[in-house]
C-alpha cells in the first residue's frame, strides 16, 4: 500500500506523462496500462515506434480471469519481483514459474531446447484459462504461441513482451496476428519484465477502480 508521499509522487509522474504524449488513439482501459508502461520504464517509445497493441478482448479478457482467480505463467521470477504482492493475494491468482527447476533444465538440455520453452510447457495446467506474461524469453513467447495452434491451451489472455534482438520482435509480430485468442504486445525489440509486471499490475488497478465507483 502507498504512503501519501508515494502516491502524491505517483500521481505528479502519471500528470507528466499525460502532459507529455497528449492525444493518442488508445481506448479508455487500454490508456492506463500503456502509462503504466511508461511510468515503470521512463520510455515514451511505448506509444511512439514501439508502440502497444492490443487484442479486442485483452483488457476485459484478462480482467474476467484475474477477478476469477486465474493463474498467471511468467517466464522469469523478475517479473514476480515486480508485482504488487498483495494484489495476487487478495484475488487468489497462483503465481507461476517454473525457469529455475532441475527438472525443466535436464529437460531442456535432453530435448535441446530452452528452459523457456520447456517451462510453458511444463505450466500447461495453469495456462489454460490463465494469463501468460512474458518480458523476456522470445522463445516462450513462440512455444506459447504454438501450444495455441496446437489447440492445447487457450489463456485468458497473453502478455506477450519479451525484451531482446534474436527473435524478439518476430515472436511478438506472429502474436499480434492471431485472433483466437487475447493477447496485450508491442512493436519492436524493447519490453522486459517491468513492462510485463506494469501491464499485471495496471489490470489489477483496473479491477480495484471498477469495484469501488
Amino acid at each position: 500500500m502507498q504512503t501519501k508521499k508515494g502516491q502524491s509522487i505517483e500521481d505528479a509522474s502519471m500528470q507528466m506523462i499525460e502532459e507529455e504524449v497528449g492525444d493518442h488513439n488508445y481506448g479508455k482501459k487500454e490508456w492506463p496500462i500503456v502509462r503504466r508502461i511508461i511510468h515503470s520504464t521512463a520510455d515514451f517509445d511505448f506509444v511512439g515506434k514501439n508502440r502497444l497493441i492490443f487484442h479486442k478482448d485483452a483488457v476485459e479478457s484478462g480482467i474476467n480471469a484475474l477477478r476469477k482467480g486465474c493463474s498467471i505463467v511468467v517466464d522469469v521470477n523478475g517479473v514476480i519481483g515486480l508485482l504488487n504482492k498483495q494484489n495476487p493475494k487478495d484475488f487468489g491468482n497462483k503465481i507461476v514459474c517454473n525457469i529455475s527447476d532441475v527438472k525443466i533444465m535436464e529437460r531442456a538440455k535432453k530435448e535441446g531446447k530452452t528452459r523457456s520453452q520447456v517451462s510453458m510447457r511444463a505450466a500447461r495446467a495453469e495456462m489454460d484459462g490463465g494469463i501468460v506474461a512474458i518480458g523476456n524469453a522470445p522463445t516462450a513467447l513462440l512455444e506459447v504461441i504454438q501450444m495455441v495452434k496446437e489447440g492445447i491451451v487457450k489463456p485468458a489472455l497473453i502478455i506477450g513482451i519479451p525484451v531482446g534482438f534474436i527473435c524478439a520482435s518476430e515472436s511478438k509480430e506472429e502474436l499480434s496476428h492471431m485472433d483466437n485468442v487475447p493477447f496485450i504486445t508491442n512493436l519492436g525489440r524493447k519490453g522486459g519484465s517491468s513492462s510485463a509486471a506494469a501491464i499485471i499490475n495496471a489490470l489489477y488497478k483496473l479491477i480495484r477502480e471498477e469495484s469501488s465507483s
